[in-house]
């Protein structure tokens, strides 16, 4: 695993040069901002001055705030939002992940901060959007996945189960939000106006789940749960239990990866029939259980070494890290300490970095207020009454 030093920001990304100011947040909105730091982009997190942080925030554990410097402010105090909205005009893009109508009272809206910087992306991430009868609800990701479908497709055929929150929360919601921003940033190099970027979490949970609903206009999949060959009802698409209690995932959809499959366990291919007669996979999930029991995880693994049978080990946090094909690829790092993945992509002559580890709250205050050019007698003011 490879170990990152602190670094200055980074100059060799795609997206050096842009400047980005992120209202610090919970999940998806720094998820968003670390994908736009790790591609070269300088964010700025601003924080609440003195706003207790929970659990293993802006400490070196809290992944999502890597690569920013971070300012603390009281946006009460006097000259507070005045200064954020002189930050703004020298910005690209800003993020916000409040409930809508927060940032309006804040003074902080939209609309007045591209009066004050007509180019600006606003880039604005809730659950639900910002417009809808749910918009003011509360929510998380479970809920979100709820009412798209998606968490109805997801477990066993008893009861849905919880994909942890890389679903809604991070695909369907920071990483949709990284996207707008940026398709936003090209529209407006073009235009020469800034625009908000609405992304709910429910929209981008719907996102990623368009090939399965043309599945399921087309016919080809249906409402059951693990009932469908990509849901684990099929007997060679899903997991087993090995005979040391870990588990191996089988994906052999294609029929060459099909027979070989079969062919590697032993078990005759003619006995199965069709792999698509779906009134014989509950047969060949016993006989495949039963198969897989005989040995340990990691000796089928040794089996199906440099087989072409879509077969892989599941893997626990720790055994990912130091997996030979992600420790050649250098898929995870270190910073400070902390095992976390690697930026992604990867790219040729741009290469993305992790600029520096996690900051403390306000930790570089006064160095973002003096290098984005406010004034020395205002962060002084600021510094008298308290703000910073």
């Amino acid at each position: 695993m490879n170990e990152v030093q602190t670094l200055a920001p980074s100059s060799s990304g795609p997206l050096a040069g842009f400047r980005i100011i992120e209202f610090a947040g919970l999940g998806p909105g720094p998820f968003c901002a670390m994908l736009l730091a790790d591609m070269g982009a300088e964010v700025i997190r601003i924080q609440n001055k003195g706003k207790p942080q929970g659990l293993l925030l802006n400490t070196p554990f809290d992944v999502l705030a890597r690569g920013r410097r971070s300012l603390a402010i009281d946006l009460k105090a006097p000259g507070a939002k005045e200064v954020l909205l002189d930050l703004v005009g020298k910005a690209d893009a800003l993020i916000e992940g409040f409930r809508p109508g927060v940032m309006e009272r804040l003074g902080l809206g939209p609309d007045a901060c591209l009066a004050r910087n007509p180019r600006l992306v606003y880039g604005r991430m809730t659950g639900w959007g910002q417009t809808g009868p749910l918009a003011q609800s509360a929510g998380h990701d479970i809920n979100y996945l709820a009412l798209t479908g998606v968490l109805n497709a997801i477990g066993p055929a008893s009861s849905p189960t919880v994909p942890l929150n890389v679903v809604a929360d991070m695909g369907g919601g920071g990483l949709l939000l990284a996207f707008g921003i940026v398709c936003a940033l090209l529209e407006a190099k073009r235009s020469g106006q800034g625009q908000t970027v609405d992304t709910a979490m429910t929209e981008g949970a719907s996102l990623l789940a368009a090939m399965v609903h043309g599945f399921k206009a087309g016919g080809v999949m249906n409402n059951k749960r693990c009932d469908n060959v990509i849901d684990g009802g099929a007997y060679y698409y899903t997991t087993y239990e090995c005979a040391d209690g870990k588990f191996i995932s089988v994906g052999a959809i294609e029929p060459q990866f099909h027979a070989r499959l079969l062919e590697t366990l032993g078990l005759d291919p003619a006995t199965f029939g069709s792999q698509f007669d779906q009134s014989r996979w509950s047969e060949g999930k016993e006989r495949l259980a039963e198969v897989f029991k005989t040995a340990t995880r990691d000796e089928w693994v040794q089996r199906f070494d440099g087989v072409d049978a879509c077969v892989s080990p599941v893997l626990d946090w720790e055994e990912a890290l130091a997996h030979p094909h992600n420790v050649a690829r250098g898929s995870f790092i270190e910073v400070d300490g902390v095992p976390q993945p690697a930026p992604a992509p990867r790219f040729s002559r741009t290469p993305a970095m992790v600029s520096r580890p996690t900051a403390q709250v306000g930790q570089d205050t006064h160095g973002i207020l003096k290098d984005w050019g406010v004034d020395t007698e205002v962060i002084a003011s600021l510094s008298k009454s308290s703000a910073i």
